[in-house]
């Protein structure tokens, strides 16, 4: 038997340095987490005890953004194990997950809560050589951060910050993973075809493959979005809807230990008690201190005004579904949410006469990545090349070498495509390597990644998509673009490492090609026929584009509500969630609430997912989207000149200045929600956000 070497410990000697997943053994992480931590309070103790002045360049420069790959090994580590933990976990990885999270915790606040380390960077911070507006910008960061971690606070003060910090992180943890075994542990097994009435071939298929991989007879329906949707949307089983819809809707609420209950109960306390104890009254407070929206006030005026737009029109698409319903139901039985999806597909079908079923057939998977890429060459001149020889963590990966419009090489990107067991729902863009600048002048170019949730292929048909889909593919490649063509010199303040309610902007631009008929045109051809997508379809979509769009606007702002209801709170919380839950969002919700069921629990991004106190943000980056786009309708939606300035101004710069200075920058002034509202349909005064 070979030895094995621990490949974190060793030079990759893979293609661009990429993480050679197909050589990292289970035992590997926590061997290079340790010796991550090692390394990191040996370069801790030579930084404290240097006997040099506090400089820039001997305190900020070389500990807090990459050095000389020696002391950033934990990073390394904790990026690969982390995102796998997301995209391809096991019991072996979550109970490995369990035993570090405290360990890493822990350590993070013995960096960060030194006091001696904090004032050298006060130091700096006070007395400093002239700095680049970039290098102020990481001097400050690195000085407000230690601050927003604890820094100023006495000994006791960081004594408590550690105890509810180390708690917090195992709690999201604990959240995420029980969302995970909820989601994946509920299937419906059909066994009788005629439950399968109202289904398209497509759902068929690929709930027969389902049962087909767990050894079962007929048709097996998760709660995938790929496999929940399709059955939501044309199921005629009213009954199996029902049932579809609230075991999604009650996951993590039941009497087991996946139960998210208490668990998010002592998370918004947790967040709260961590603000107060950093001195802000609220962890609202706390979050947008670094937030483009500055505080609480300007979160609720935006959604309040998004309600006051949106919910006239709303009431009228809700109107109008109800009186299909009951059109088509003489009983005196009351529209219920599991009867949302099915009758608006059958009132889109009898206004547009479309529906996801009619353009699957023209979005065949590896056709809409040519469009993609082809997309982004014709923006920006970049090019897409699979590379066989990276090393990939999952069959179901691809991986590309990405080059810039003058040959030279840009970065790695990976698309990870379809759902499976050890995977969390949803889609997101990460990355396995940062951009940042050497010493000597090298150009360190990112690894960038995308995970999606997309209809699988079956043993009949190539993955087929629905247009909804093919939006979630643009948006997680505009994160991807934000990241790959970052350029900027220090990796903390590349890519993608803006303010929270900036981030959402390049990958919600990306989604308004979606309708456009000159992008449809590219790669949108029948993967029998090879038939291009008709005008008259490309018609209706457009002419659809607004279909039930202020019903889906109240729906994000239900959730920024409940987001912000939470951590507002200035006092402990002690109520139950789930009516809680039903209050906080009362204003935008204009169906009937049913009692059993939550979101709370299972809502990843504020609870786990770093959203806390800040899903307004898609909302808000929806704004700036439509503001931007706005400027590419006028000069044409492929301008170079346009899509230069954009890349230069805002995907390449990062968080190296304040975003609206970004922003401004490109678009010539502040944004306004007029664009918004014109694209959706809605007319109202001009308001700056």
């Amino acid at each position: 038997m070979s030895e094995h070497n621990n490949p974190f410990l060793e030079p990759y000697g893979t293609p661009h340095d990429t993480v050679p997943f197909d050589r990292i053994r289970l035992e590997d992480y926590e061997e290079a987490f340790m010796e991550g931590i090692r390394r990191d309070n040996e370069y801790l103790d030579k930084t404290i005890n240097n006997p040099e002045k506090p400089t820039f360049d001997n305190t900020i420069l070389n500990p807090f953004d990459k050095g000389d790959g020696y002391y950033d090994l934990l990073d390394r580590v904790s990026t690969v194990f982390f995102n796998l933990l997301s995209a391809e976990t096991n019991d072996e990885m979550d109970a490995l997950a369990q035993k570090m999270q405290p360990i890493l915790t822990q350590h993070a606040n013995d960096m960060r809560l030194n006091p001696q380390l904090f004032e050298r960077i006060r130091q700096v911070h006070l007395h400093h050589r002239k700095l680049t507006p970039e290098e102020k910008m990481l001097l400050d960061n690195c000085y407000e951060g230690f601050v927003r971690s604890g820094a100023l606070l006495n000994k006791e003060g960081k004594a408590k910050l550690r105890q509810l910090t180390e708690e917090a992180s195992m709690l999201s943890l604990q959240f995420s993973q029980n969302l995970l075994k909820e989601n994946k542990a509920f299937t419906l097994h059909i066994t009788d075809e005629a439950q399968l009435d109202g289904l398209p071939d497509t759902a068929r298929e690929a709930a027969a493959q389902t049962a087909k991989e767990q050894g079962k007879e007929g048709w097996v329906y998760t709660l995938d979005m790929p496999s929940y949707s399709p059955f939501m949307t044309y199921s005629t089983q009213r009954e199996l809807r029902k049932e579809m819809y609230m075991a999604r809707n009650t996951e993590c609420t039941h009497d087991n230990t996946e139960n998210n209950i208490e668990i998010c109960k002592r998370l918004i306390n947790l967040r709260r008690e961590i603000a107060q104890l950093l001195g802000y009254k609220t962890y609202a407070d706390y979050v947008l201190r670094r937030r483009m929206a500055s505080n609480v006030r300007n979160v609720y005026k935006l959604l309040d005004d998004l309600i006051d737009a949106y919910k006239p029109t709303a009431v009228k698409e809700r109107d109008e579904l109800r009186k299909l319903f009951e059109t088509k139901n003489k009983s005196k039985d009351k529209m219920m949410p599991w009867d949302s999806g099915y009758y608006s597909h059958q009132l889109q079908m009898r206004k547009y006469n479309l529906d996801a079923e009619m353009l699957r057939p023209y979005f065949e998977l590896s056709k809409v990545i040519e469009g993609v890429f082809g997309l982004a060459n014709r923006l920006y001149g970049i090019t897409f090349q699979e590379n066989k020889d990276i090393p990939v963590y999952h069959p179901d990966v691809k991986a590309y070498e990405v080059y810039d419009k003058d040959g030279s090489y840009l970065a790695v990107f990976y698309a990870d495509f379809h759902p499976r067991k050890g995977k969390q729902g949803g889609a997101w863009m990460t990355e396995y390597q940062g951009q940042w600048i050497t010493k000597k002048g090298e150009n360190i170019r990112p690894h960038v990644s995308v995970v999606m949730n997309l209809t699988k292929p079956t043993d009949e048909k190539p993955a087929l998509l629905t247009l909804s889909e093919v939006e979630t593919f643009l948006h997680e490649f505009g994160h991807s673009l934000h990241g790959m063509f970052a350029n900027t010199r220090f990796e903390s303040l590349s890519g993608t490492n803006v303010w929270w309610d900036f981030v959402e902007l390049p990958s919600q631009f990306m989604e308004n090609f979606a309708i456009e008929k000159d992008f449809l045109r590219t790669f949108a051809f029948h993967y029998q026929t090879g038939e291009p997508l008709p005008d008259e379809l490309i018609r209706r979509i457009v002419k659809s584009r607004n279909f039930m769009v202020a019903t889906a606007c109240l729906r994000q702002v239900s959730f920024g509500l409940l987001d912000m209801a939470y951590y507002t709170k200035k006092d402990e919380f002690t109520d139950d969630i789930i009516p809680f839950e039903k209050k906080a969002w009362k204003k935008a919700i204009l169906g009937e609430q049913l009692p059993d069921t939550c979101m709370t629990v299972q809502f990843s991004h504020i609870m786990a997912g770093g959203y806390a106190a800040g899903y307004y943000s898609y909302k808000w980056a929806e704004v700036l989207d439509a503001d931007a786009f706005s400027v590419f309708k006028r000069h044409g939606i492929f301008d170079p000149k346009t899509a230069q300035s954009f890349r230069d101004n805002i995907l390449s710069r990062g968080g190296t200045e304040h975003p609206m200075t970004l922003y401004k920058r490109f678009r010539g002034g502040e944004p306004t929600i007029d664009a918004l509202l014109k694209r959706n349909g809605i007319k109202r005064e001009t308001k700056k956000i």
